[in-house]
């Protein structure tokens, strides 16, 4: 009998004990958004394929080597990368992948529109003088959808999202351009780096030559 008691107790307690760990995992928060972008792993693949936008971006011909590379272009490659390393799984990086595309149609259309243009943003410019006047006469005032509304254009894709919606894509976004500027800051130290060894092994050469 004494047996029997002692495995009753056994079993109950490895049963309490499973239940603490279910009650542990399940109060434990699920990992925030932004946290993929922290990790090492993550950085080094966003550095790869930074270093194949650059490239890309430059052009393989020698021509291409020997004149510098607009920043805009820099920065397009740059969020092109950071859009592919996002896989497309959020808002932001789909609205990043879809750039281009949609820069080529804006482009063809401005060439055809370009003679009404100056009419249309007069008429555009006096609608928001008229806009502006009635907000400044509202009493109540509207900060925090104000604030949301620019935070919206700040994050790619967002511009009609819901505010949780918006509120995570700023966060996994914000997270991403900080891994962004860590690579870009690693990549050019290793290429300042080899520009400082280059220039200090020529003249090594140079004298053993003569």
């Amino acid at each position: 009998m004494p047996v029997e008691v002692h495995l009753r107790n056994a079993a109950s307690s490895s049963e309490a004990a499973v239940a603490r760990k279910r009650k542990t995992a399940a109060s434990t928060p699920p990992p925030a958004a932004g946290n993929r972008w922290r990790t090492g792993a993550q950085q080094r693949i966003y550095g790869r394929r930074l270093l194949e936008a650059i490239r890309s971006a430059r052009g393989e011909s020698s021509a291409a080597a020997t004149r510098p590379t607009p920043p805009s272009r820099i920065k397009e490659a740059a969020d092109s990368a950071l859009a592919l390393t996002a896989q497309g799984r959020s808002r932001w990086s789909r609205a990043i992948l879809s750039r281009r595309w949609r820069r080529r149609r804006l482009v063809v259309k401005a060439t055809a529109k370009a003679a009404g243009g100056k009419i249309r943003r007069r008429r555009w410019a006096e609608k928001r003088r008229l806009k502006g006047k009635g907000e400044a006469a509202a009493t109540k005032p509207r900060k925090v959808k104000e604030r949301l509304r620019v935070l919206s254009r700040l994050v790619p894709g967002c511009r009609k999202a819901s505010t949780p919606s918006l509120l995570e894509e700023a966060a996994d976004y914000v997270a991403a351009l900080e891994m962004q500027v860590r690579a870009m800051r690693a990549l050019a130290d290793a290429l300042s780096s080899a520009a400082v060894a280059a220039s200090t092994s020529t003249p090594a050469s140079s004298a053993s030559a003569d």
